[in-house]
């Protein structure tokens, strides 16, 4: 036998026959392709509507519109010292899509305008959740109600509206999903697939631990011997050959293993697994975890609730497991004592939870249709019940994001320091990252605009200020800059040593100007 008899002719799984050219084209003016654009359409619209107002900006949004400006003008990876404490993949994108806001004449607070790029990226989400419900073998209805569950909660609506690496990051893997449930099953689908997962962990790291999802699905999806080797190695492929990128950068850098005077790869692994401090338990009354998911469940405690529910009903059966796979991952990791839980973590487990959810409706009419348990008129009953008693909460909850204007204040900070400060260009400013870019574009130079955390615990901001806290005249006082000033003793020094000459916003929020007291900078 020769080499070449071993090797298969086509380099694809073997699939269902080709079909000609007009049925494709049929099939893309098919009607359920409309009803997912439309439905989409729908979700998108309600997540643009007062998408500037609300929620109000925080300091981890304004970083990452920051780390996208530096890339999008030449600056490096980051706006200061990129030290590798998070992928650069995500802000790479958020920078490619950064010329949506102009398009709409909006431009501040930044933070805010910047939240129109996040657009496209929840448009993706959804079209991806409703084509693996159908490739998973949900019928239409179930598949839409999937999509709307992920779009139109409450909490949904709330966190990926925000500039989050989360959200780029579920899209890719969402796609990773659909592409190993493709039923063409050809061999470059998996390894896209393979490269898509890549690119969802390069996007946001956490990422990693949904993709036994894929892996399920690939290998249920292969489902002949012979082809399962070729299925997982061109996954394998694609998941090597982009993911390489990350730790090739790194070494040719000299910044992969740690070392005095530089960054590192491996360092900031280490930080982010072994020194950064945890939030306690999430069944710990007052501990960050727990606190944290009584703000999601205050905001929407249906899908986290139903998603729970559905997911183990949904996990023995086989062609609805890759979703809940990654469901189960994610809660678990959720439910780990005394890991870190950031706020945006939620944003990963929503459209696995709407899925299950959907799942699960649709595996009850099907067992209800075989077993003749139930008249479709009384699943249909109940159905409109369930959407009654859900969709009251859900209008109540989404009325306040759909007409607040929690950014008020930053938008006032920002037009006085654009209006009010005359020789911005020699300015020196130090404020938190929702404002930072603001600044920027206003004129201060970039150097003399200084995030709040850098003035205490990075030395290179630090050595450009050679009377330390007396070279800063003015200060931006938010919640953000407030929330712990014992573990920043520059920043308490300056908060005590100024006067507010405006503020904005009420007192529970209240962003204050400070001109940092003369006297004392003198003396």
């Amino acid at each position: 036998m020769t080499l070449l008899q071993l090797v298969p002719r086509r380099t694809e799984i073997p699939a269902e026959p080709e079909q000609p050219a007009t049925a494709r084209r049929r099939r893309g003016r098919n009607p359920e392709t409309w009803l997912a654009l439309s439905l989409t359409a729908l979700v998108v619209t309600v997540m643009a509507i007062n998408v500037t107002g609300f929620p109000g900006a925080s300091d981890d949004e304004g970083t990452y519109l920051a780390q996208a400006w530096a890339v999008a003008n030449g600056k490096g990876l980051a706006h200061y010292t990129y030290w590798y404490d998070h992928p650069p993949l995500a802000w790479i994108q958020l920078a490619a899509l950064s010329w949506l806001p102009g398009l709409f004449g909006v431009d501040s607070p930044a933070v805010a305008a910047g939240r129109i790029a996040m657009l496209p990226v929840i448009a993706a989400s959804l079209m991806l959740v409703y084509t693996i419900c159908r490739r998973m073998g949900m019928a239409v209805w179930s598949s839409a109600a999937a999509l709307l569950t992920f779009g139109l909660s409450p909490l949904a609506v709330t966190m990926d509206r925000e500039i989050y690496l989360d959200s780029f990051a579920v899209a890719w893997m969402l796609g990773a999903l659909a592409l190993v449930l493709s039923p063409r099953r050809h061999l470059w689908h998996v390894t896209a697939a393979g490269a898509a997962t890549a690119i969802a962990v390069l996007s946001k790291e956490t990422m990693l631990v949904t993709a036994p999802a894929v892996v399920v699905a690939l290998w249920q999806n292969a489902a002949r011997t012979s082809t399962r080797p070729w299925a997982i190695g061109g996954y394998g492929s694609g998941v090597v050959l982009v993911g390489a990128f990350y730790p090739l950068y790194a070494l040719l850098r000299g910044e992969l293993f740690p070392g005095p005077g530089h960054v590192s790869l491996i360092g900031a692994w280490q930080f982010q697994l072994a020194s950064r401090s945890g939030s306690g338990s999430i069944f710990s009354p007052g501990s960050g975890a727990n606190e944290l998911l009584h703000s999601w469940l205050f905001y929407d405690p249906v899908i986290l609730v139903a998603g729970i529910v559905a997911t183990i009903a949904v996990l023995p059966v086989r062609r609805l497991r890759p979703p809940a796979v990654a469901a189960v991952i994610l809660t678990l990791v959720a439910l780990r004592p005394g890991g870190y839980l950031p706020a945006m973590y939620v944003v990963q487990i929503l459209p696995f939870f709407a899925i299950t959810i959907a799942a699960a409706l649709d595996q009850a009419a099907a067992l209800a249709r075989r077993w003749r348990w139930a008249h479709p008129a009384t699943l249909a009953v109940l159905a409109v019940l369930a959407a009654t008693l859900v969709a009251p909460r859900w209008w109540a909850g989404n009325l306040r994001a759909l007409t607040a204007d929690d950014n008020a204040g930053y938008a006032a900070a920002a037009d006085y320091l654009r209006t009010a400060v005359i020789d911005r260009a020699n300015t020196t400013v130090v404020v938190d990252d929702v404002l930072w870019l603001d600044c920027v574009k206003a004129g201060y130079r970039q150097e003399k605009v200084i995030w709040f955390y850098k003035l205490d615990l990075d030395p290179a901001v630090q050595a450009t200020l050679r009377h330390g806290w007396r070279d800063v005249d003015y200060l931006v006082s938010t919640p953000a800059l407030r929330q712990d000033p014992a573990a920043l003793p520059t920043v308490n020094t300056l908060l005590t040593n100024s006067t507010v000459v405006a503020a904005f916003g009420p007192q529970q929020g209240r962003i204050e100007v400070r001109r940092i007291n003369t006297s004392e900078k003198s003396s």
